[in-house]
């Protein structure tokens, strides 16, 4: 009798843990996408309380090798698929947009001349890529010699392949001193005043006041290259100036890029596909309030397409 009772609620342990895993949904990647991931499972659980979902940042290589290797349903990636992980299977849905932004120390003792001038593409390549500026007074050319404290990215990410893009290289190109994470990498500029680094959008700036967090400055980039900030370059000063210049194109893409949920091969599970469908749809009043900028009808449109 023991033996029977014994099997009976080990069988009921068994049975509920596959109806269980039948209806979890694991999401893993990209730190750009994760805050509006996490809004979303959220929102969706209200509607769907069965289904669980499990959500882990860890960069967005790491998404991609989830996604692959199928270890999790979906992987956040943030930055653009390549051929080679296509041909492996990658199989990608855009669901957001997002950008990268060259930060500053808000207490740089050159924060005037620095938000006046602000720093042309050519003047992030010396940083960044050939180490040719060494002080703020090889960036600012006024001889001023304090360091530059260069930071970057440790982890395969989707920020700092974007941030190399727009340079015209690729992530390993990158100079500086490596951080783990969009929080750790923001962190290191607010402690360090004479740092530079770079964020996605909901690490610079506070979507309840819609300024940039205390300690940290967006830095602006002179696109037109004429020594100075114009009036139509000046748009870092709140979120939703900003982000009006990303939608219209001023703002540069890269490192404006979209964001994706990312499956091995065309989604087949249902609550998967049923979580996608939600996140282009009735999902899409949740984006601009998690920080990020709504994908145009038209291509939310063709993702579902390529989910149905």
């Amino acid at each position: 009798m023991f033996r029977i009772i014994l099997f009976f609620f080990a069988a009921i342990i068994l049975f509920s843990g596959c109806g269980s895993n039948e209806n979890n949904i694991t999401i893993s990647g990209a730190f750009a996408l994760y805050p509006l991931a996490v809004k979303w499972r959220k929102e969706y659980k209200k509607l769907h309380p069965a289904i669980r979902i499990d959500i882990v940042a860890g960069g967005a290589g790491k998404g991609m090798a989830d996604a692959l290797s199928e270890n999790m349903d979906l992987g956040m990636v943030s930055r653009d698929i390549n051929l080679e992980e296509k041909k492996k299977g990658a199989y990608e849905i855009a669901v957001t947009k997002d950008a990268v932004l060259p930060t500053c120390n808000a207490n740089n003792p050159a924060i005037k001349t620095i938000l006046q001038k602000g720093l042309t593409k050519e003047d992030f390549q010396n940083i960044y890529l050939t180490s040719k500026y060494k002080t703020w007074g090889d960036v600012l050319k006024n001889g001023d010699k304090d360091p530059v404290l260069v930071y970057t990215r440790a982890d395969a990410a989707g920020a700092p392949e974007s941030w190399a893009k727009y340079l015209g290289k690729k992530q390993e190109d990158l100079l500086g001193i490596g951080i783990f994470g969009d929080p750790g990498i923001a962190e290191a500029v607010k402690k360090d005043i004479f740092s530079i680094g770079f964020n996605n959008l909901t690490y610079v700036f506070d979507q309840h006041t819609k300024k940039t967090y205390p300690g940290i400055k967006v830095l602006p980039i002179d696109i037109n290259s004429n020594g100075q900030i114009d009036p139509d370059e000046n748009f870092y000063e709140n979120f939703d100036s900003l982000k009006a210049n990303i939608i219209n194109g001023k703002y540069p893409s890269p490192p404006a890029r979209p964001l994706y949920f990312v499956s091995h091969g065309k989604p087949k599970d249902k609550n998967v596909k049923g979580f996608l469908k939600w996140v282009l749809t009735d999902g899409q009043k949740y984006v601009e309030e998690a920080g990020f900028i709504k994908l145009s009808d038209e291509i939310l449109k063709e993702q579902l397409k390529k989910i149905e």
